[in-house]
Order: structure tokens, then sequence, then C-alpha cells
């Protein structure tokens, strides 16, 4: 069995060693006064809530930007950079929210099953346009990704507009019918906002982790993100792995727009020219993991924690906008820990050894 490296996770450590240490010094610098109690404010995150509660909103808040980690991870693997899961993650929760809302005739057991079967579906042909042009034309998928994101976004405030599940009081959609149950949670974290999105999301982490570690087709997704040109001639096709990477990261980030909508307090999509903050946080919550299912977990629980951190600030006099920036400066760093992941792995070589002009190394008698 594999072992786990922890030590690959050093460098997402300093990241958020220095993003925090940042963090603190802007609380001081914008309300001195209340820095002291906003810094403890932000290192307690959920639990100014209580324990409990705490636990359960930290959960219900790391659900979707898990979801759209996982996503981008995913397709990383393949050296494929998800920029589209913002798109993805809208289409999929409109088409969850419809299914739940129109789609009477299903029993209600089955019914929020089926919206986040659909939701999967949606977010997985979004990206399918991405992945083609990727890998017949070598598009690059960071421009089709973000015009995709563009195109879901106005599409989905079209369509809810005029498929019959608009409230034009509130210019958002009606209440989904049926949401996702609880598992049981409710009774572990009471007056909480969790719900069974959190399990399925794990459940989707495991399975990511055992798809890419322990299946061919992982070793093949990998091996056509390391080199796509060497991997045709090892026998890869890698025009289909790079369409199959793109689908099913695509069917990720829509399932999570799914839990996200359908979540037990009835979340509403709201009809506006604002691209879905779920789809570029699950960046971040990405990077910060190293795009490992495992290390995407931990992110999207700390991002969540922090979040939740930056809102028990508020009543003390920090403004929404101070919260969004300090955790921006968080994210920001998260980015750096790839150049720290660099810098830790040289190492020496051993001694007496030289690297010839030719790439060889060798040995000093």
């Amino acid at each position: 069995m594999k072992k786990i490296n922890f030590k690959s996770f050093i460098p997402s450590l300093i990241s958020i060693l220095l993003g925090m240490t940042i963090g603190v010094i802007v609380l001081f610098v914008a309300n001195p006064a209340n820095g002291l109690e906003g810094m403890i404010r932000l290192f307690k995150g959920p639990f100014n809530y209580g324990f409990l509660k705490g636990m359960g909103d930290m959960f219900y808040y790391a659900t979707p930007i898990l979801m759209t980690g996982l996503s981008v991870g995913f397709a990383f693997q393949t050296g494929l950079f998800n920029i589209g899961a913002s798109g993805q993650f809208i289409v999929g929760a409109f088409t969850a929210v419809y299914i739940a809302i129109k789609w009477t005739f299903i029993p209600g057991p089955l019914l929020w099953i089926v919206a986040l079967l659909g939701a999967g579906l949606a977010g997985a042909l979004w990206a399918l346009p991405t992945g083609l042009f990727k890998a017949w034309r070598n598009v690059n998928e960071v421009i089709t990704s973000i015009m995709m994101n563009y195109i879901g976004m106005y599409t989905v405030n079209y369509t809810i507009r005029n498929s019959g599940i608009y409230d034009s009081l509130r210019n958002q959609t009606l209440s989904p019918k049926v949401t996702i149950p609880t598992f049981g949670l409710e009774n572990l974290f009471p007056n909480s906002f969790v719900n069974g999105g959190i399990v399925i999301a794990i459940i989707f982490a495991i399975i990511t982790h055992i798809v890419l570690n322990k299946t061919i087709f992982g070793f093949e997704i990998k091996a056509v993100g390391l080199n796509r040109h060497a991997s045709r001639y090892a026998g890869i096709n890698e025009k289909r792995n790079i369409v199959l990477s793109m689908l099913i990261a695509g069917f990720i980030s829509g399932v999570g727009g799914g839990l996200a909508y359908l979540a037990s307090t009835g979340r509403h999509i709201t009809v506006n020219n604002v691209l879905a903050a779920e789809g570029f946080n699950g960046i971040a919550v990405a990077l910060l993991g190293l795009n490992k299912p495992i290390g995407i977990v931990l992110s999207a629980l700390f991002i969540s924690y922090i979040n939740l951190g930056g809102q028990a600030m508020q009543p003390i006099g920090y403004v929404p906008e101070i919260v969004s920036m300090m955790i921006a400066i968080i994210l920001y760093i998260s980015a750096l820990s790839v150049l720290f992941q660099q810098l830790l792995s040289r190492r020496k070589k051993p001694q007496g050894e030289t690297l010839a002009n030719n790439g060889e190394v060798k040995v000093n008698e």
C-alpha cells in the first residue's frame, strides 16, 4: 500500500503560515483598536458560533469548493487547467434545481438523486467542447473554458427567466421541492446548516483517489499529464484520455452545483451577471491541496474555516471587503506553494558527482 508523503504538503503549510501572517497584519492596520479581538475571532473560525454548530457550518460551506477543487485537481492530472469549473458549476446547479422543481413524477426519495445525476451530466456536457478542442486541435483549454464560463452564466440567466421556475419578484429561481437528505448529521451538529452534501463530496474524493492511484485509467491520465507525446508512443490514446478527463472534471463540478443549491437551507440561483465564485475558489483549493484528493479535502475545510472566522469579525468593525481581501491574500500566497515545493525538492547531488554538458552524470575519481 502506498504511503502518504506528508512532506509534499510542507509547501502548502508554509503558504498558509505566510498568508495568515499577512492577514493578521492587515487586521491591525485596518482596525488597530480591535486587531487583537479580530485575530482571536479569525483563529477561532467556526467555533465562534459553538463547537458542534461551527463544525456543521464548516462542512456545509466546504462542500461546493471541495467539489470544484476535485474537478480542477482531476483535470490537472492530465495537464489541463480547468478554469471552466465556474460555468460547469452553475449549469449543473440550474439543472439540479430545474429537475427538483419540475420533475415531480419521480418519487421524492429518488428525485434528489436524479437531480444530482442530471447536474453532473450537464456539467460534463459543458466541459466537453473544451476537451474536444484541446484533444483534436490543441486549443488552449484556458481560453475555451473561460469562454464557456460566460456562455454558461448568460445561458442560465436566460433559461431561468423562460423555464417556468423564475420568481420575478426576487429575481431568482423558485424553491426546489426536494433537498439533499441530512443522513442524520443534523443530530450530530444541531442548529447548523450541515446536510448530506459533505458525505457525498467526501465519497467523490475517495473515488477520485482510487481512480487516480489504483486503476489503469488513472495511470494513463497521469501519464498524459506528464508527457502527452511520450504517452502516445507508449500506446496510450492521449486524445481519448484528455476528453474523458474533462468530462469527469465537468461532471464533478456539475454535481458540486447540485449539492450547493439542493442543500437543506434551500438556496436559490439569483439572476445576475456574476460568475459563480465557487468555481474560482476551487482553483485555489486544488492548488493548496497540491491537486491531490486528500489534500483538496483538507484545503477545502481550511478555506471554509477561514471564511467563517472572517464572518465572525464583521460585528466588531471589519467590513466584508477587509475580510475578503484577507482571504484573497491567503489564497494568493497559496499559489506560491508550487515554488516552495520546487525549492524544497532541490537537493545537493552526492559528493563526487558532476553534471556533464550533455546531461550525463559523471563520477569524479
